[in-house]
């Protein structure tokens, strides 16, 4: 028989929608009562569908301490601090799903972080070790073949056209 639940997606590329997509599933699961916890990388301004997750006693946010830069334009020292602040908040959530016996959790822009932040082992194993019905949701930019392999949906989301290459910043309500 194949495997029903505990399933691991990963919604990656360069397109508009990857952490509209994981929220969109962490309000389907929490509109049936499902405890979900949703972890958000690399991420500090707030958005629309963190101020709509407040809202759900069923999902528990975490987020990361606030990014004030784009990692590239980071020094030494900022990325170290950067590097040991993802790997609290992937312990933190992880620890969260286990305790709650959530149904879902998503890791939002994990991806990026593991991609010189987050040890890419510890997700793995986590990965590896998961409770058995606890479904994952993983997005970014990239998809690591450690992860593919792991996965059991991938969504790749592309750009085609968007605003911002006509000089159209994020809007708010629509992009955030």
């Amino acid at each position: 028989m194949t495997k029903q639940t505990g399933l691991v997606h990963i919604y990656y590329g360069d397109g508009k929608g990857k952490t509209t997509a994981a929220f969109g599933l962490a309000f389907r699961c929490a509109g049936r009562g499902k405890q979900v916890v949703v972890a958000q990388f690399l991420k500090s301004a707030g958005s629309g569908e963190v101020t709509a997750a407040e809202r759900f006693p069923e999902i528990t946010l975490v987020r990361g301490k606030a990014v004030q830069k784009f990692t590239f334009q980071m020094n030494s020292e900022e990325k170290a601090q950067t590097a040991r602040d993802c790997l609290d908040l992937f312990q933190r959530a992880a620890s969260l799903a286990r305790d709650s016996s959530a149904r879902l959790l998503v890791l939002d822009e994990v991806i990026d972080a593991s991609c010189g932040f987050l040890p890419m082992d510890e997700l793995a194993a986590f990965l590896d070790g998961k409770p058995e019905g606890l479904e994952v949701v993983l997005t970014g930019h990239s998809l690591p073949g450690e992860l593919a392999r792991r996965a059991d949906y991938i969504s790749h989301v592309t750009k085609e056209k968007h605003p911002y290459d006509e000089g159209v910043m994020a809007r708010p309500d629509i992009e955030f």
